[in-house]
């Protein structure tokens, strides 16, 4: 039975839980419990804190987890990013008081504010720039003012928070995370880890496409199909008139407004768009 960790809290936890369920995974919990057993998939689920993940997995307690890249690289274990999911992005920024610094330079000897200890001490090694990390479990913002620390590194959205702490962020971004599926080399190549895989890039294929049908004119086919050329190549059946044929095609989700503006200037007509649920290309 394949043991996989879910974020029990936070911005990782629903939408992680989403995306199980649209893979036909069992996720619905009567209480608050913290082990759920899907059996009619073979899959046991443990609802864990989400930096307590990655150390799970790397420890081979758990043979999977969704965690955050940013939480991965911070717990040190040998444990690997397998799949990337789309969805908790965010960015990990240096920021200091106000027109104090403006490049990686102006680190060097400067005491740096953080909950990431590992990463931040990781990257700053890689950069050969040498500071002190402080670390905070949290409030990292109010660090500077209090004089814990000369500059932090965190993780940032909008900034707003940094800005009302008198903060802005400067040089080139630490890391670009978003939530991922990890796992380790003992179990990347488990048939159960593969089938979630597979289901879980269905899943994420199907948000970033549409399917759209239309009718057009035959003679107006291969301009129209140019446009919603498909996968391997639109669906195209006939109608009862013989003039006209219906054409079926997946279309990027981003692309929808503009490829039905196209294809109604064109001359198609019944243009209807709807939305996947999962698919296998």
């Amino acid at each position: 039975m394949l043991r996989l960790a879910v974020p029990n809290k936070g911005s990782l936890s629903d939408p992680a839980i989403t995306l199980l369920k649209e893979a036909g995974y069992r996720t619905r919990r009567s209480g608050r419990e913290l082990v759920l057993v899907d059996a009619d998939n073979d899959v046991e689920l443990f609802f864990l804190r989400p930096r307590d993940i990655a150390v799970y997995v790397g420890q081979g307690t758990v043979h999977a987890g969704i965690t955050g890249r940013d939480l991965l690289l911070d717990s040190g274990v040998q444990a690997l990013e397998h799949l990337p999911l789309g969805f908790a992005r965010s960015t990990f920024r240096l920021a200091a008081p106000a027109g104090t610094m403006s490049s990686l330079a102006d680190v060097a000897g400067k005491r740096v504010a953080t909950s990431y200890d590992v990463l931040v001490r990781g990257y700053l090694e890689a950069q050969g720039v040498q500071a002190t990390t402080v670390h905070l479990d949290g409030a990292v913002e109010s660090s500077v003012h209090l004089g814990v620390a000369d500059l932090i590194a965190d993780v940032v959205e909008t900034g707003t928070t940094l800005r009302a702490a008198g903060l802005e962020v400067f040089g080139e971004p630490l890391l670009v995370s978003e939530a991922v599926l990890v796992t380790t080399e003992q179990f990347q190549h488990e048939p159960a880890l593969a089938t979630l895989v597979r289901r879980l890039e269905g899943v994420l294929r199907a948000r970033s496409y549409v399917l759209v049908d239309y009718d057009v004119p035959m003679n107006l086919l291969d301009q129209a199909s140019a446009l919603t050329p498909g996968i391997e190549s639109p669906t195209v059946s006939p109608l009862q008139n013989p003039d006209w044929v219906a054409v079926r095609a997946m279309v990027p989700r981003k692309d929808m407004n503009r490829v039905m503006d196209e294809l109604y200037a064109l001359g198609a007509r019944a243009i209807l768009v709807s939305s996947l649920l999962a698919c296998r290309l």
